[in-house]
């Protein structure tokens, strides 16, 4: 037994300000596996109430928030056992300053993934855009949020970039969106004909809708041309590049059958000679 006392009893030192034994470390050990359990406990009991889709939000807010707890409760530990904290922090201010900065971006990433998270703003399997870039949701996680283009491209988007910029969700309101092209004709054209094929174009095609109905908007006198949008709805915006195509070449189709012109700029110049 007293070699046993000896054992726990046997100290280390490190500075005057840095001091623990054997049975203090035991201590320690034995708090971080009793923190560690409890956590795990916390976690299931927690996750067993969760529906579904929240489950692997909860996941990920919980695992930041386990590092912090671990934090505090090194920090306790160590005020504890004689290991003076305010003096470490002291002498390593410029270190920890120096981190604190390269973790800035890391850190509002974080805050902002917690964010997103809690108020739902993003779903996975949303169409967002951001930045001019158009993807679809697959991943939402703590740091980064991962979304797939139409031409199968992985965007890696930092959360932090949902704070500072503005994100478009093209399915917030439902997977149904309103789609435009533009298109100008010649000055002189039959602008009831015009409406009428932009109409058979758009209702031709068995990407778009019934309801709500296409529609025309007359939208401009433009310099060389009079300025049209068909407008329609789709319940596949994430493709809607395909029917935009499709109606185009159609649009084209009836427009040259029609006599229909589509008109490029132009300009008239004219030169004085001087006498």
């Amino acid at each position: 037994m007293e070699k046993i006392n000896t054992f726990l009893n046997y100290g280390f030192q490190f500075g005057k300000d840095i001091h623990f034994n054997v049975k203090t470390l035991i201590v320690v050990v034995l708090l971080f596996v009793i923190t560690s359990y409890l956590l795990k406990l916390i976690k299931r009991i927690a996750v067993s109430r969760l529906a579904p889709t929240d489950k692997l939000k909860f996941n990920s807010v919980f695992s930041f928030a386990r590092y912090f707890i671990y934090i505090i409760v090194i920090l306790v530990t160590f005020d504890n056992i004689g290991i003076n904290v305010t003096t470490i922090f002291a002498a390593s201010a410029a270190l920890l300053v120096g981190v604190g900065l390269a973790l800035q971006t890391f850190f509002q990433d974080i805050i902002s993934g917690i964010f997103i998270l809690i108020d739902q703003s993003v779903h996975v399997g949303d169409i967002i855009e951001l930045d001019g870039k158009v993807g679809r949701v697959t991943e939402i996680k703590l740091r980064t949020t991962r979304a797939v283009t139409v031409d199968n491209k992985v965007l890696i988007i930092p959360n932090h970039k949902y704070l500072t910029n503005t994100l478009y969700n093209w399915t917030e309101n439902g997977s149904v969106t309103r789609e435009k092209i533009k298109i100008g004709v010649a000055y002189g054209s039959d602008l009831a004909l015009v409406e009428k094929l932009l109409l058979k174009a758009a209702n031709a095609n068995k990407s778009i809708l019934k309801h709500p109905e296409p529609n025309v908007l007359f939208t401009d006198f433009a310099d060389s041309a009079l300025m049209f949008e068909l407008r329609f709805s789709l319940s596949n915006s994430f493709m809607a590049s395909v029917p935009q195509s499709e109606i185009r070449f159609e649009i084209d189709r009836l427009f040259k059958e029609h006599n229909i012109k589509i008109p490029f700029p132009q300009r008239e110049i004219y030169v004085h000679k001087e006498e």
